[in-house]
């Protein structure tokens, strides 16, 4: 089974350099130039792609004062806030997408979005023509949606956070059953941020196993590391929050990464697939020199012809130029054909 997808000609999945996206989300600020300026410095960073969310307050939720429309989840940086006020916050004016998509284009990165329900898919198609879909967490459950993508023929990312292995299950089998043939699946903690001990990143190598599809990290975490550990356990793509500056504020501000340390990310990435490498055994091509200052016995004190090896006068040192220490109880007692003086290495041919 070939385990790949591929994003406007670039082919994800094992052995394939990792995939690497910059989630603007809310981190606009509101500001056009702002969304612009992510792009730019994505790009600058060495980002394969910039990732968007196409919404309005009114297709995510509705406007009510009830407890049950309050951010509800503990922990989280937006604990008690109105969904609709949230959700107003944090959206990005579809008309900017269009245009957005035309600078990624021009820098050479891709940028396509995340759409929370069936009007930004028609929207996305017919204004944006994104090379890729995502499926958010939260709407891995919204099996219409998730159908509705995959009509598009379009590779799609289906983040896995609060999944069950039955949900995960589901969500890969309407796609594929409503058309998709590229599917990539995301091991996500949806917590913000997310706390390391939560993140079971050990899960990688076994979804990869258990649904036959290449699977990335979406990342909450503060920091890197997280994403470095990924790669080395077999994800293919990581997309990460991303701001100029976290100071500027925000909903998604506070764990996102700002350019330098997106530029850090892709290259402990970078280093980390270069030291992944291959299964081997056997020394290297910078380690063959070292092999001649591995231990071997060697005389370290002066032997006459006819006297015995001893454990004063012989030791297993370096440079390996002499026996092997495998020999070292063999020659123990034998006695020296000829003189030996101290600093010689020791061979089979030296012994009566």
């Amino acid at each position: 089974m070939d385990v790949h997808i591929e994003i406007a000609g670039r082919r994800i999945g094992p052995g394939e350099p990792v995939y690497v996206i910059a989630e603007m989300s809310a981190n606009h600020l509101g500001e056009f130039d702002y969304a612009a300026k992510i792009v730019h410095a994505a790009a600058e960073a060495g980002a394969d792609a910039v990732k968007l969310q196409t919404y309005t307050a009114d297709t995510i939720t509705i406007d009510v004062d009830s407890p049950l429309f309050k951010e509800r989840t503990g922990g989280t940086l937006w604990e008690g806030r109105a969904l609709y006020d949230l959700y107003q916050e944090g959206s990005m004016p579809w008309e900017w997408q269009p245009k957005l998509k035309a600078i990624a284009d021009g820098l050479g990165i891709h940028l396509f979005s995340a759409p929370f329900d069936h009007t930004a898919v028609d929207f996305l198609e017919a204004e944006v023509n994104p090379p890729a879909y995502k499926v958010a967490s939260f709407e891995i459950v919204d099996i219409p949606l998730i159908q509705k993508m995959a009509a598009t023929g379009k590779p799609i990312l289906i983040s896995t956070g609060m999944s069950t292995k039955d949900e995960i299950k589901e969500a890969v089998a309407v796609a594929r059953g409503a058309g998709a043939t590229q599917i990539l699946i995301l091991k996500c903690t949806s917590a913000y941020p997310a706390p390391p001990e939560e993140m079971n990143l050990a899960t990688i190598p076994q979804m990869i196993q258990d649904f036959g599809v290449p699977v990335g990290l979406s990342d909450h975490t503060m920091g890197i590391a997280a994403p470095i550990a990924a790669v080395t356990l077999g994800a293919s793509l990581i997309e990460k929050h991303f701001t100029i500056a976290r100071a500027d504020g925000g909903p998604d501000g506070a764990f996102s990464l700002e350019p330098r340390e997106l530029a850090e990310m892709i290259d402990g990435i970078r280093l980390a697939e270069k030291a992944i490498g291959r299964p081997t055994y056997g020394p290297g091509t910078t380690e063959t020199g070292s092999r001649a200052f591995r231990r071997s016995l060697f005389v370290v004190e002066d032997i006459k012809a006819g006297e015995r090896l001893s454990e004063r006068n012989l030791r297993s040192i370096r440079p390996g130029d002499g026996l092997h220490p495998r020999h070292y109880e063999e020659v123990l007692g034998k006695t020296a054909k000829r003189d030996l003086p101290r600093g010689t290495p020791l061979s089979l041919d030296d012994l009566a």
